[in-house]
């Protein structure tokens, strides 16, 4: 499903009206239409007293298009306008004309001594519509605005939001100062990313999408290059297998992880590997190390790596690493691999010599952070795997100004040093250095627990491994990772899910898509 910015969406809302030649009221009306259908499929809105919030602008005509319908049904409906009427002007004033024709009860509100009235009243209404502002929004909400906002959210009213929560930024999700807190959310035509990401997800409630009216050819017209990753998308990447293959055609995955006392990771990322359904996993780890590996793993082939008794790599290891690679389809380095000074050298001659596409994370991507225009000598695809503080750590800033806009800030990195950025959290974000970006929605928090991103490590190289495009093997495994998270989650709850109850879920997640 394709996601939109606010700038998009009204490029593309003024090519319907402009060049197919749909008038914009005509936009409106569907739009309103669609709200009032979603209102009557689920509540016995008849029954209800409904009051109207509506701002100037089109997101407040539709709102106002909307008191029409419900008024038409026999609703108590009452609009309250912020501002003046004569403040309204377009396609929203034509609806402020035809609702008052009708005789609907219009309030003004525009002085403060006004919203005492208001908060003494708003507890007789049973629904509430938001029509306040729509995704263009840009500065904070303030004023008597703000302050209507927070009446309605302590309304105790079921509230709907038309195209988004006002107050949301539409593009990254941010809470402009205070935002409408809705029961559910009615968009049009497309996703908007802020209802996608954290905190306006909190705020948009249950979403729904709606067409009104423009055609699909929108799509052939605007390069729209944000996409939810669904469970359709990635069964287009996952096929099922031919009765007639063995394990050398499932790929051979070697991972470079662990140390000591983080020698988990390297169990999880490899088990992870195997168990996203590749023939042959090589787990190379510091050969002071190795007899604690034997123990335990079964099924993944154990390398020892040169590491002079020190529970970590030594440079002596980088000639190993290089040519157990020659034989290999892909290779993953950096869970557990330590913050030892050699661990940097060690990551960036892989990155400058490899033959075979890298996933890199962990440590592997703290190595990287110290100088990052290695990235630019690689032969090969490439893909990070970061979490927020990683994140931060390779573009040095803090990292709640990159929560602020990860998919910017994903994009940016992934364009100028041509890799691929999974940029973990949860909406994890993946952005191609061709400017695509895929947010994926599934998983739970249940998943925010040590290892989980080393199985997300070991699945992406698996699917590598098995033959699909980097891009392609991101994408999916994102995909698998939460979906397996959720499965857990259906076992467990959300307390107590540990990254081996992911590992043990990825099997069955591949199989759902499959079927």
């Amino acid at each position: 499903m394709k996601v939109v910015t606010s700038e998009l969406m009204k490029k593309i809302d003024r090519y319907a009206i402009d060049e197919v030649g749909i008038p914009g009221v005509v936009l409106m009306e569907n739009a309103a239409r669609a709200v009032f259908n979603e209102m009557v499929r689920f509540r016995d809105v008849r029954k209800r007293r409904i009051a109207v919030f509506c701002g100037k602008g089109n997101n407040g005509g539709d709102a106002l298009a909307l008191s029409r319908y419900l008024y038409e049904e026999g609703i108590d409906v009452k609009v309250f306008i912020l501002g003046l009427e004569s403040m309204f002007s377009g396609e929203a004033k034509i609806n402020l004309n035809i609702a008052k024709n009708m005789g609907i009860n219009v309030v003004e509100l525009y002085q403060r001594d006004q919203l005492k009235f208001l908060e003494r009243n708003i507890k007789e209404y049973d629904v509430i519509i938001d029509g306040i502002f729509g995704t263009g929004l840009k500065g904070d909400v303030s004023g008597i605005v703000a302050e209507v906002i927070d009446i309605i959210n302590k309304s105790g009213a079921y509230i709907y939001a038309i195209d988004i929560p006002s107050g949301i930024n539409a593009d990254t999700g941010e809470v402009m100062g205070i935002a409408v807190k809705a029961n559910k959310t009615v968009t049009f035509q497309f996703p908007k990313i802020g209802q996608l990401l954290y905190p306006g997800r909190d705020y948009v409630g249950d979403l729904v999408v709606r067409e009104i009216g423009i055609p699909k050819k929108v799509l052939e017209v605007f390069d729209i290059k944000t996409e939810i990753i669904t469970g359709d998308l990635v069964s287009k990447f996952i096929k099922p297998r031919h009765p007639n293959t063995h394990k050398g055609d499932y790929g051979k995955v070697l991972i470079i992880a662990g140390s000591s006392g983080m020698l988990g990771a390297a169990v999880l990322c490899s088990m992870a590997a195997l168990k996203a359904g590749s023939g042959l996993a090589y787990l190379a780890v510091p050969e002071s190390l190795i007899k604690i590996i034997e123990t335990k793993l079964t099924e993944v082939i154990k390398k020892p790596l040169k590491d002079w008794n020190k529970g970590s790599l030594s440079k002596e290891a980088l000639p190993q690493i290089l040519e157990l690679a020659e034989d290999m389809d892909v290779l993953a380095m950096g869970p557990g691999l330590s913050a030892d000074e050699n661990i940097t050298e060690i990551v960036a001659e892989v990155v400058r010599y490899s033959k075979v596409p890298l996933v890199i994370d962990a440590d592997g991507i703290n190595a990287l952070s110290k100088d990052l225009e290695i990235l630019k000598e690689a032969r090969v695809p490439i893909v990070l795997t970061p979490h927020p503080g990683e994140m931060s750590r390779l573009l040095k800033m803090d990292t709640r100004q990159i929560l602020k806009d990860p998919i910017q800030y994903a994009k940016s990195f992934s364009k100028e040093y041509n890799v691929i950025v999974v940029l973990k959290g949860s909406r994890t974000v993946i952005a191609l250095p061709d400017g695509r970006i895929y947010i994926n929605i599934n998983g739970n928090p249940g998943m925010a627990t040590a290892g989980s991103g080393d199985v997300l490590t070991g699945i992406i190289a698996s699917l590598i491994g098995q033959g699909l495009k980097p891009e392609e093997a991101a994408i999916s495994g994102v995909y698998v990772h939460g979906f397996s998270g959720d499965l857990a989650k259906i076992e467990k709850g959300e307390y107590g899910i540990i990254a081996s109850d992911i590992l043990n879920m990825v099997p069955y997640a591949i199989k759902r898509l499959l079927r």
